[in-house]
């Protein structure tokens, strides 16, 4: 490999870093630091998922952990890049117990953001490429138990005569990218979902449904989307990919499962967890929980005076499964996110006359822009060509702490707010309230600190703009009538069909109808930074709360979030789980404690 200046650069560094490391001088390793700097740890030195925010936080650390750590091996991968005064590249490196990749921005000489991730254990690879298992064992064998019979086995025996060493809780995107990576490292898993089928998670949503975000950005662990898979996959095909990629990674899929009590035993450290299978109550005992029910927690649903009253159709949105049958009703949809704007262009595409209540501000960003602007530089067909592979972007994207998120965001939003100008000032015409963010800093930052308040446009926002579909704004709900909606203002409109998209609340929503409210309020909030702006209140967190990494609940975790997430954070919570299974020390270094109980 040709050396370049930058290359050089990295590698000199990390000369520098491995010498002061391997000297336990931490405050010659601090020294190597920008006064400003963020060491983002995924497990390889916390067993965490922790951000070391400034010097002291990082000698701090290193004062904890580099006895047991003992991190070497530290060496370039790839070529570097400069732009400006920041040099950047990839490296891999060792600890005791793992093996490591990770990135580094260097300011002038010193470290402005180190990135370390956790990629395998030493003496638990994952059995692949020339390490393969062989499948088969060669010669005559009497009474041989064929791939089929010991399959059939397995499954006959996980869960009955054997308990799984994890239950994971939720079988859409979050549990099987788990399951497989847990399948691979030989964690026995059962992966439990209350759908008849592997996949209805998605096919049972309204019939327009489709993902957002684009195929590059959305593969799954180890069997990547075929290369004429659609930019925006719709629903169904999700649902149909999910089913087969249970059923082709081997999973342990109880289907028409659903999980009704987990209680978690201190003294015995396992947990007694009842499930209802096809109509059978049957108890489980894992060693550890996982509840993969999506970023998103229980239905919000709203209590609005007079609701018992209404004559017509009313439901959340995640009960809404398409707009045929309100041709030429009078259809109101309250909310104004994903979910709201795309039901919405449901109800019209079906004939429906449709109003959307707009209470509060909404950002939004069309796709294209958002996809060309935002993730094309690291998942696209041109970041392909360039050599940026899937795994590559996500060490890419998470290279990038939390604290300075906003930073990198805010080019891209006013790119978006120039590139779509003309579109954006015919949406406010209509009357709808759009914002940018606290920080004027668009959707990404949205989607991290709350998780709602947006919506990627897909269409639906054009048929705003010229008034198709209806616009409420600015006004809340007084009352529901027997066939209307009455709003603050005292304005009436009637209504055939209500569908409230009012949201979620916090993962751990579902660890309090679970298994208890008070484990609920150990555990506390899921999701956002702390950041201290809208529906994200302080103190700062530094990592999205209570995600992929350990809880003030012992043995239990939470794993949700889009496509990306699901993939990349999979990984590094299944090395988690295989430790505690093969008894290694994991000493949790930063142990976040809890601000907010939901």
């Amino acid at each position: 490999m040709v050396k370049s200046g930058p290359t050089q650069r990295v590698a000199r560094w990390l000369k520098k870093f491995d010498k002061a490391l391997a000297a336990s001088d931490v405050d010659a390793v601090a020294a190597l630091f920008d006064k400003d700097c963020y060491w983002r740890d995924l497990v390889a030195f916390t067993w965490n998922i922790k951000t070391l925010e400034g010097r002291p936080a990082v000698a701090d650390m290193l004062r904890a952990r580099l006895a047991d750590v003992k991190p070497s091996h530290w060496a370039v991968k790839d070529e570097a890049t400069e732009a400006g005064e920041i040099t950047q590249g990839l490296f891999v490196f060792e600890t005791a117990l793992g093996r490591g990749e990770g990135h580094i921005r260097l300011k002038g000489k010193k470290c402005w953001t180190l990135l370390t991730s956790m990629i395998e254990l030493k003496g638990f690879e994952e059995k692949r490429g020339a390490a393969r298992d062989k499948g088969v064992q060669h010669g005559v064998i009497k009474g041989r138990e064929t791939w089929a019979e010991r399959k059939a086995r397995e499954e006959a025996e996980l869960g009955f005569s054997q308990q799984p060493y994890c239950l994971i809780v939720g079988g859409g995107q979050g549990g099987v990218a788990l399951g497989a990576r847990l399948k691979r490292l030989g964690v026995p898993t059962i992966i439990v979902d209350k759908h008849e089928r592997a996949g209805d998670q998605w096919r049972k949503r309204y019939k327009t449904l489709c993902l957002h975000d684009p195929v590059w950005y959305d593969h799954l662990p180890y069997l990547p989307f075929p290369d004429d898979w659609p930019v925006f996959a719709p629903k169904d095909k999700i649902g149909d990919w999910l089913e087969m990629y249970a059923k082709v990674m081997e999973l342990n899929y109880w289907a028409s499962t659903e999980c009704k009590s987990a209680k978690y035993d201190e003294k015995k450290k396992i947990w007694t967890v009842v499930v209802n299978r096809a109509g059978k109550s049957l108890t489980l005992h894992p060693k550890q929980l996982v509840l993969a029910t999506g970023m998103a927690g229980v239905p919000h649903a709203p209590k609005f005076p007079g609701m018992e009253d209404f004559a017509g159709v009313h439901h959340h949105s995640s009960r809404h499964s398409g707009g045929e049958a309100f041709k030429g009703k009078k259809c109101v949809v309250i909310g104004s996110n994903n979910s709201a704007h795309d039901i919405c262009a449901d109800l019209w595409e079906n004939g429906a006359d449709v109003t959307m209540v707009q209470r509060s501000s909404t950002h939004v960003s069309k796709s294209d822009s958002l996809m060309e602007l935002g993730l094309g530089p690291i998942y696209s067909e041109k970041a392909l060509a360039a050599g940026i592979t899937t795994d590559k972007a996500d060490l890419l994207a998470a290279s990038i702490p939390y604290k300075l998120k906003h930073e990198f965001e805010l080019p891209v939003a006013k790119a978006i707010a120039k590139r779509d100008a003309d579109f954006y000032a015919k949406l406010e015409k209509s009357g709808f309230m759009h914002d940018w963010g606290d920080d004027g800093t668009g959707l990404t930052m949205k989607y991290l600190r709350r998780g709602s308040g947006y919506y990627i446009d897909v269409g639906a926002s054009q048929l705003v703009a010229d008034g198709k579909i209806k616009l409420k704004s600015g006004v809340g709900v007084a009352r529901i009538k027997k066939h209307s909606v009455v709003f603050s203002d005292g304005s009436e409109l009637p209504a055939d069909l209500i569908v409230y998209a009012t949201g979620y609340g916090s993962m751990n929503g579902w660890a309090a109808a679970l298994i208890s409210k008070e484990v609920a309020d150990k555990v506390g909030k899921c999701w956002g930074l702390g950041s201290n702006t809208t529906k994200d209140p302080g103190p700062w967190e530094g990592e999205l709360r209570n995600m992929w990494k350990p809880t003030q609940q012992e043995a239990l975790w939470f794993h949700g979030g889009n496509l990306h997430q699901s993939r990349h954070y999979s990984q590094y919570l299944s090395l988690q789980l295989k430790a505690r299974m093969e008894g290694l020390p994991t000493p949790v270094y930063g142990l976040q404690e809890t601000h907010h109980i939901s």
